[in-house]
């Protein structure tokens, strides 16, 4: 019997019986193994703000697996929803099944993020500095662009005022720089407009005595590795993702990485989280469309029921 034919009561059932071990290349796409880093980011107790894609599906697999109590926020006004499948954006109906509240803009970004609630973020961008810093708003001289982007949206609230702030952007050499053209959402460094002339520096002296000097970013997930950042708010390689060597992702900073702290390969997804995910949270295959087969073990457990 194939798994997507299973009664829902009979695949919860399985989900303990799938073996909590790592799976092996070829068993799981690159997008799995960054849905999944997503979902390692989700502490139990979080109230998460999310957005469309590689977030929704990190949170919602970490909800089932080791973050159950976890709340999820979406900007279009939906909190706590007990989403069954992945909605298709932030917008879709599905995401408000069984929530404690519904209301909008001003409910999530007013009520919820701005009065401090919120404890984890995750954000895209056009570019990233060391500084976690995160451009989307132009690349050149900000009077006469090169290329005008999107702009903040939300970025610049949700990057400043969640206690942690993870970001999912794509590995290129002139997305991760040394500084950026234009800084929409500051990182662990920040200009202090007190002074004359205007001098760099840590946020955390700049915005010490407020609310959100100690927020802001703690990864970047590329789809080359995971990024960290040091004491001094400078960003480090932590892991990189398998078959994708150190020197690899050197090339693709525009700055001087520190690659001194590198932990090893971004642990795999196991194949209880390559489960959770596949069955549960993307079944209809919406943002995951590569999806190897399952090995023959695990399979076989499907077999037998």
């Amino acid at each position: 019997m194939k798994i997507e034919d299973l009664p829902l009561e009979k695949k919860i059932k399985l989900i303990n019986e799938i073996p909590d071990e790592p799976a092996q290349p070829g068993e799981f796409s690159l997008m799995e193994l960054l849905a999944i880093a997503c979902a390692r980011e989700v502490r139990d107790d979080d109230i998460v703000f999310a957005g469309t894609g590689l977030p929704m599906l990190g949170i919602m697999t970490a909800q089932y697996l080791y973050a159950p109590h976890a709340v999820l926020i979406y900007e279009s006004g939906v909190c706590d929803g007990k989403t069954m499948h992945i909605p298709v954006s932030v917008g879709d109906h599905r995401a408000a099944y069984m929530c404690s509240t519904l209301g909008g803009l001003v409910d999530t970004f007013g009520w919820y993020l701005q009065r401090g609630y919120v404890t984890l973020g995750f954000l895209g961008g056009a570019a990233i500095d060391k500084y976690g810093g995160v451009n989307v708003t132009s690349i050149g001289d900000y009077f006469n662009p090169t290329r005008r982007l999107t702009g903040s949206g939300g970025n610049s609230d949700i990057g400043t005022m969640a206690r942690r702030v993870v970001y999912i952007i794509p590995q290129e050499k002139r997305r991760f720089v040394e500084r950026n053209d234009y800084t929409t959402t500051p990182g662990w460094w920040c200009w202090d407009f007190s002074t004359d002339p205007p001098e760099w520096k840590p946020k955390k002296e700049v915005w010490k005595g407020t609310p959100f000097a100690e927020c802001g970013p703690v990864a970047v997930i590329s789809n080359m590795a995971v990024f960290r950042f040091d004491e001094n708010g400078i960003m480090y390689l932590d892991t990189v993702h398998p078959g994708v060597t150190v020197e690899q992702v050197q090339k693709n900073c525009g700055f001087e990485l520190n690659v001194s702290r590198v932990r090893g390969e971004t642990k795999h997804p196991t194949y209880r989280e390559l489960f959770v995910l596949r069955e549960f949270v993307d079944p209809e295959m919406i943002f995951i469309q590569d999806r190897p087969d399952y090995p023959e073990k695990i399979q076989k457990l499907v077999d037998n029921l």
